[in-house]
């Protein structure tokens, strides 16, 4: 029996239990829109850009588990998607992108051409370093191979996204899919399922039981395998100290006793200082870059023995020297460690833990006043339970990750690798239609606008998302380099930079919108902003003092001397492991 290509697509998706999809319609892709028009059980979100939408399934796959789909035109369609392609890779999030294409007899191949077919582009080659796969179905009888292994790369190993690009001839021919030959038969197939993780459990669980102050850094890898539950029976039972990177902040509730926050360029304290004087660090699906370690590498976490844990067996040691490198997936490793008879005594290390959270604060600076960003942040974090927080890029990022408490499997979605400005209002949509619950979008004035059009998304379905935007009229965060390494020269962050007014600019969406200028008198506002899921855009008028975000590593420097600085012997006197001379 034969089905027609398009109509088959619909059904693997189905198949797959993936209902909702994101797209921008164009020519080349009209055939797949028809085929999900007539069908009931899949549910298109129609968004006003191809960025828009990839970050939008982005945010769904990143809450479900499921890959996030995404469908967009030839040409432009398929190139406006770059971005969110590559965020996806960077921090291995499970996506299909399905990209129409002009007809075969239209395509170029190898003639030495620039184009033949209208809106023709080999986006194949163009995105071929950010995609764990991609291919171009041009014949008929491969749609269902192909479909299967771009589907299954996208959720097994190291997850991340998949391009197909699928040209309307063969979008519109029939074929018998019980005839096609699948991906599951394969040899290929057999020898990706073959690979075997290894564990070194034994070496892990003596270092372990060795050791007086081991922590666990919790990365992306933690969530990525759904093991939070896992990592926090681990943690719990033995009373170990946890920090965590970016990534892989919403992976334990933040009040875990021993959750020391942040660790990095602009971590917390107290998670610095944690690092800094450990013995052991077990590092659980986090790659050690320099964000997290800071640029002198042979000064970070000098007395401790590290352990890495990550699928990806190309990211083992790659940045950093480790003790032990195991390739295993989190959950899986996990499961093997829980398993083993530990006898850790730490007791000293957790007092020296407690002294260090309670001397610093990610709300008063060591100068004694507080940091008014950071404020804003806490008192939002107090009114929310288990809603999806969707973070854009720039400063604010950073006061979120320092001070946004975090509840018990509460969501918290950053753009890490690609660090890409405009990822939280679509991805905030994308979130949205997948809970069918309250979101979040914490953005700066810069990063609002870079996709500011799909508020037109929340006003036509009207999402219950809340859109806080901590303005402070500049781009904090490079306007920040300007300041230290620049001469404080602003081009392009504030000279020659402004900001429309993002209230007027809601209301033309049909959106309700407020500015909050009182900062002081904030809980008042947010009480009412909370008491109903409506959309709305709060514009969050920060004070007129340029902005920063404290603590930061400087370049060059350890990763407990973080500036603002203390003084030396205050610092020496916090430090286990022998202090670094001037």
């Amino acid at each position: 029996m034969t089905i027609k290509i398009s109509d088959y697509l619909i059904d693997f998706l189905l198949d797959k239990k993936i209902d909702k999809v994101f797209g921008y319609i164009g020519g080349a892709v009209a055939h797949i829109y028809h085929s999900i028009d007539k069908n009931d059980n899949i549910e298109m979100i129609n968004c006003i850009n191809e960025q828009g939408a990839g970050f939008a399934a982005e945010g769904y796959a990143r809450v479900t588990g499921k890959s996030g789909v995404t469908f967009a035109t030839s040409g432009p369609g398929a190139t406006n998607l770059i971005t969110a392609i590559g965020s996806c890779y960077f921090d291995s999030v499970p996506t299909l992108f399905i990209t129409g294409q002009v007809n075969t007899y239209e395509y170029k191949y190898d003639k030495p051409v620039r184009q033949i077919g209208f809106q023709e582009t080999d986006i194949v080659s163009i995105i071929k370093p950010i995609v764990k796969y991609t291919v171009m179905v041009d014949d008929v009888n491969k749609i269902r191979y192909e479909l299967e292994k771009a589907y299954y790369l996208s959720q097994n190993g190291r997850k991340g996204p998949v391009l197909v690009d699928i040209p309307m001839d063969i979008q519109r021919s029939e074929v018998d899919i019980e005839k096609s030959i699948s991906f599951y038969n394969s040899e290929e197939y057999h020898k990706l399922e073959n690979i075997n993780l290894d564990n070194k459990i034994i070496s892990v669980r003596n270092k372990i039981n060795k050791s007086k102050r081991m922590v666990v850094l919790v990365g992306a890898g933690v969530r990525l395998s759904n093991a939070q539950n896992d990592l926090l029976k681990f943690v719990t039972t033995h009373n170990i100290p946890i920090v965590y990177s970016l990534m892989g902040k919403d992976a334990i509730d933040e009040n875990y006793i021993y959750n020391m926050g942040l660790i990095g360029a602009y971590g917390n304290r107290y998670g610095n200082l944690t690092l800094a004087n450990s013995d052991l660090i077990l590092v659980l699906g986090s790659r050690l870059d320099t964000r997290q370690t800071g640029t002198s590498l042979e000064t970070f976490a000098r007395e401790a023995d590290i352990i890495q844990v990550d699928i990806d067996n190309n990211e083992l040691g790659s940045k950093i020297d480790v003790n032990i490198a195991i390739n295993s997936d989190i959950k899986s490793f996990l499961s093997e460690l829980i398993a083993q008879e530990i006898k850790i005594d730490i007791k000293d290390w957790l007092k020296t833990l407690q002294l260090y959270k309670s001397k610093f604060s990610s709300i008063i600076g060591i100068d004694g006043n507080t940091k008014t960003p950071n404020l804003v942040i806490s008192k939002i974090a107090n009114y929310l339970n288990d809603e999806v927080v969707t973070v854009d890029v720039g400063q604010h990022q950073m006061w979120t990750a320092q001070s946004l408490d975090t509840k018990n499997s509460q969501n918290v979605l950053f753009s890490g690798g690609m660090g890409a400005m405009g990822f939280a209002l679509p991805a905030a949509i994308g979130a949205s239609i997948a809970t069918n619950k309250r979101v979040i979008v914490i953005a700066g004035d810069g990063g609002i606008q870079m996709n500011i059009q799909e508020l037109e998304i929340i006003k036509r379905r009207n999402l219950p998302i809340k859109i806080f935007v901590l303005n402070n009229a500049n781009l904090g965060m490079v306007r920040q380099f300007q300041e230290l390494y620049f001469d404080k020269k602003y081009l392009g962050t504030i000279d020659d930079y402004s900001v429309p007014n993002l209230v007027d600019i809601a209301k033309a969406y049909k959106i309700d919108a407020r500015d909050i200028k009182d900062i002081d008198n904030i809980d008042n506002e947010l009480k009412d902003i909370f008491s109903t899921n409506k959309p709305e855009l709060i514009n969050i008028i920060l004070p007129e003092t340029l902005t920063t975000v404290e603590p930061k590593l400087m370049v060059n420097k350890p990763i407990e001397e973080m500036y603002p600085f203390l003084e030396k012997k205050d610092l020496d006197n916090l430090m286990i492991v022998k202090p670094l001379k001037e």
